[in-house]
């Protein structure tokens, strides 16, 4: 069994900005398994499902970003999950916009719900699947709550649709395979 957790932000003023890309691709894998979010729990929107063989939880914590950890802590030890089997999967700055990372384990590199999630894991040995935003070119704040400019938009939608194909091979083929696989994606 699988926790899967996009990171992001809650409500109609987050939708579609920078710092919901795991939302995101959460919302494109459930479409893709044919199951919906129609469960609150551990302080998030829960969908379950199977992807070959394994028993999938998707997860998108309600707590805000910088607090992500507390809803993937609870999911995780309701489940009675180690770190390795929970994915979480979230923006990255540091990639450009079309980009797809997949990592088995690391720092927080300055994402804070990254660091809320090893805080509360105790650890950094989770995998990851990292979606390139862009590097903001004013305030980081206003880069990652705002939307994608109408060029980026067609890039995102190729790296959103990848990156869910990415969690989908992670689990039936292994990471190693994924991170062959993926960790060259970039959309054009």
């Amino acid at each position: 069994m699988y926790l899967i957790a996009g990171l992001g932000n809650p409500g109609k003023d987050y939708e579609h900005t920078r710092h919901n890309a795991g939302f995101m691709v959460l919302d494109r894998l459930a479409d893709k398994l044919g199951i919906q979010f129609d469960r609150n729990k551990f302080k998030g929107k829960v969908a379950e499902g199977r992807i070959g063989s394994e028993k999938v939880v998707l997860l998108k914590p309600q707590t805000y970003m910088n607090l992500s950890g507390e809803s993937i802590r609870e999911a995780a030890d309701f489940y009675k999950l180690l770190p390795e089997e929970v994915l979480v999967v979230f923006d990255d700055v540091s990639l450009e916009v079309g980009k797809i990372r997949i990592r088995k384990k690391g720092s927080a590199g300055g994402h804070n719900g990254i660091k809320s999630t090893i805080l509360h894991l105790t650890t950094e040995n989770f995998p990851r699947v990292k979606v390139g935003v862009g590097a903001p070119k004013q305030d980081m704040v206003k880069h990652v709550l705002g939307k994608f400019t109408e060029e980026e938009v067609q890039r995102m939608d190729q790296s959103l649709s990848a990156s869910r194909d990415a969690v989908i091979a992670i689990l039936e083929n292994g990471i190693d395979s994924a991170i062959s696989e993926y960790n060259g994606f970039i959309a054009e």
